[in-house]
Parts: structure tokens; sequence; C-alpha cells
């Protein structure tokens, strides 16, 4: 059984090598060689479908325990399948191209002036888009600095509004200083004063004292 897979595996490979060979040089080639080397390479092409779906079909007759490394094998296969597939595509859309050109001469030349048109439109468009975008960024970045600063701005009032509250609160407790101390000023002189006239009454009472107590008894009589 293995055998046999192994068998198409080989035909696999020279046939897709063939294949990719082909599809290189179908750009390279005349009009009528390239019409010829297309329908060869469709044929080829036919050929190695079928040759995978003969090697699926051998990978399913193989037992579960051995089948897991034919099952990678046949899933490069197909890679490599879809690969030819689409470059062969893109060389028959080249191919078209070309033969649409010779059949329409100035008309061919002219669909390709509209295509190169349609491109240098798009390439506009996305030139203009990125600006946009940029220019959107900008005004994003532009509105989230302009919030950052009326939130700084907002902040800084608050610590002058607090300061000045607290200058406030300061010369309260200043005037109400001043006036204790005024309070406790007038206090202070009025006692200062008190005690001065008492000095004064003393000492003028002790003089009188003093004064009758030295005159002689003739002046008393």
């Amino acid at each position: 059984m293995s055998s046999d897979f192994e068998g198409y595996e080989q035909d696999f490979a020279v046939l897709t090598a063939e294949i990719t060979s082909k599809i290189a040089r179908v750009p390279r080639l005349p009009p009528d060689e390239k019409k010829q080397m297309v329908a060869n390479v469709e044929k080829q092409l036919e050929e190695a479908r079928e040759l995978l779906e003969q090697m699926d079909l051998e990978v399913r007759e193989i037992p579960p325990q051995s089948r897991g490394m034919y099952s990678n094998r046949m899933r490069s296969y197909k890679q490599e399948m879809g690969k030819l597939e689409t470059d062969f595509k893109r060389s028959r859309i080249a191919y078209s191209d070309e033969v649409r050109n010779e059949l329409l001469g100035d008309a061919g030349n002219s669909s390709e002036n509209q295509r190169a048109h349609l491109l240098d439109n798009t390439e506009r468009l996305e030139r203009s888009s990125r600006r946009l975008e940029a220019g959107y960024q900008i005004a994003v970045e532009t509105e989230q600095i302009g919030q950052e600063m009326l939130e700084n701005l907002s902040h800084d009032r608050e610590k002058i509004q607090r300061a000045r509250d607290r200058l406030r609160d300061a010369d309260a407790n200043l005037g109400k200083s001043s006036r204790i101390l005024t309070g406790m000023l007038r206090r202070l002189g009025t006692q200062a004063g008190l005690a001065v006239a008492k000095h004064r009454c003393k000492f003028q009472y002790s003089g009188a004292k003093r004064t009758v107590s030295s005159r002689p008894a003739w002046a008393t009589e």
C-alpha cells in the first residue's frame, strides 16, 4: 500500500516541477506559443489533481496508527497544488491582458491608461486617508492636552482658594489676638496707674505726718 503511495508521490513531484517551469516561461513566450503552453499547463494541472485524488484514496486505506505521517504529506501536496493553480491564474491574467491589447490596439492602451489612472486615484485616496487619520490623531492629542490643562487649572484654582481661606482665617485670628492684647494692655495700664496713685498718696501722707511732728510746741498753741 505505501509503495503505491510513494509511486504516486514521485509522479506528482515530476509533474509539478514541469508545471512550475512552464508557468514561469509563459510570460516570455510569443503569443502563439503562449496559447499552446497555457493549454498544456491546464492539461497537466488536471493530471496533478487526479494524482492527488489517487494519493488521498491510498491514505484512507492506510491503518490509523500509520496514517498521520501520510496525512501530513498530503496536506503539503495540496498546498503546493493550490500555489500552482494561483500562479497559473496570474499567468493567464497577464496573457489575457496581452491578447486583449493586441486585439484592441489603441483601445487596449486606453484600458491600460484607465487602469493606471485608477491606481493613481486610489493612491491619492489612501494618502488623503492617512493625512485625515494623522489630523484626527493630532486633534485627539490636542483635546487631551487641553483637558489636562483645564484639570491643572482647576487644581490650581482650588489651591489658591484654600490659600485665601487660610489667609482669611489667619487675619481673623490676628484681629482677635490684637483685641485681646489691647484689652490686656489697658488692664495693665489701669493697674499700673492705680499703683502709682496709691504710692503717691502714701508718700504724701508720710511727708505730712513728718511735717506735723517736727513743728515746735509754740507753733501749735
